[in-house]
């Protein structure tokens, strides 16, 4: 077995803890054991504990906390994504994540102000549609680190 813990993994340990990935489409973000991980769904956040039922959730703009015993030691801002939970554990599918630690609300603040001021000047649909997604992204953000 490798060195790497993979949620697929996490039946095999048998320690009690799951398997939690977060992957962007770039890269493996996160790949570690955990004693519960709590996601924003888009119906509300909820929590995967070892060997949860298996489900598929979108994920929502908003925090990931991992969980080792009763004490959040690791906090992850997510855009967007989908959440796989299995009786293994729960991998995570986003195209936008931070370690919530990383974000700085002065540039939170001035890309909000940087999307503010492409909805002001857009000149169609879709470039309302992209500057209003990216305001909603920054809210997001700013009540994350609130």
């Amino acid at each position: 077995m490798s060195d790497q813990t993979t949620a697929g993994d996490a039946a095999v340990e048998n320690d009690g803890k799951l398997g939690f990935e977060l992957a962007s489409p770039e890269a493996l973000l996160v790949s570690r054991r955990a004693d519960m991980v709590v996601v924003p769904g888009a119906e509300g956040d909820f929590g995967v504990l070892p060997g949860h039922a298996p489900f598929i959730s979108e994920v929502r703009p908003g925090v990931i906390d991992i969980y080792s015993g009763d004490k959040i030691d690791e906090r992850i801002f997510v855009a967007s994504g989908f959440a796989e939970v299995n009786e293994q554990g729960c991998t995570v599918l986003s195209g936008e994540a931070y370690p919530l630690d990383d974000l700085d609300k002065a540039d939170v603040d001035e890309r909000r102000s940087d999307a503010v001021d492409q909805l002001a000047n857009a000149d169609n649909d879709e470039e309302r549609a992209t500057a209003e997604a990216e305001i909603a992204l920054c809210d997001a953000m700013l009540v994350a680190l609130a």
